[in-house]
């Protein structure tokens, strides 16, 4: 038996077909979804499900769909900026509730009334502050994946600074890095209180970081009057 329990036989439509999946990649993992597999665990033939879920692709684009309604749409109000925030920062809540997302997110070719919806609410809400459409523009580009609660970090996935347990080589390390690369050095240092290895960085707080530099400028640029060349 997987690791999830097969559903009761219920009438299988699109909605329920596309929480199931999110259900076993949130279980297994985003490998362990197949049309296949999500069969079996609705408890009905292949076939079946295909007359709700066109392929593969179409069940991760509504897999997608279904993080996206999970979002929190604030009060807008008088405080774009704010709203703005939270509306990220609840993208970024689901990411972190299904870690999967993150990879679906980044090969999706395809973007359905749920993502153009949201990325228009989003929009949205800078035009409702008073952006131009034109700043708006460059606006969203900035933000880039953000918007969906992620951001590419400089220093994801590196070893270079892997730390080894035994003293003397750690000070031939410390030495190699400080006459290579004195300047990674000096960050890593920083980051980890003077001791490399020691810990890593606090994602949560880098990503807000990022996006409250990036909120402030936007707010500078509207206030001035900003637009691009080709306007």
């Amino acid at each position: 038996m997987r690791t999830s329990e097969t559903l009761n036989r219920l009438p299988v439509n699109r909605e329920r077909a596309l929480s199931a999946a999110v259900k076993l990649a949130d279980a297994e993992g985003i490998d362990a979804v197949s049309m296949r597999n999500l069969a079996a665990l609705l408890d009905v033939v292949p076939m079946a499900l295909y007359r709700h879920v066109a392929g593969k692709e179409d069940l991760l684009n509504g897999m997608i769909d279904v993080l996206i309604a999970e979002h929190r749409i604030p009060d807008v109000g008088d405080d774009w900026q704010q709203a703005v925030r939270e509306r990220i920062l609840s993208a970024r809540a689901t990411l972190l509730r299904h870690p999967w997302a993150r990879g679906v997110l980044e090969t999706r070719s395809t973007r359905t009334h749920a993502v153009l919806s949201y990325m228009d609410s989003l929009a949205g809400m800078f035009i409702g502050g008073g952006f131009s459409a034109n700043l708006t523009h460059h606006v969203m580009h900035a933000l880039g994946h953000r918007i969906w609660g992620f951001s590419p970090e400089a220093f994801e996935g590196s070893d270079a600074l892997a730390v080894p347990a035994d003293s003397d080589a750690q000070a031939r390390l410390m030495e190699h890095l400080s006459q290579t690369y004195p300047h990674i050095l000096a960050i890593a240092l920083a980051a980890s209180g003077g001791a490399p290895g020691s810990g890593s960085c606090d994602e949560q707080f880098e990503f807000e970081f990022a996006l409250d530099l990036l909120l402030d400028a936007f707010a500078r640029l509207h206030a001035a009057g900003w637009s691009s060349p080709q306007a």
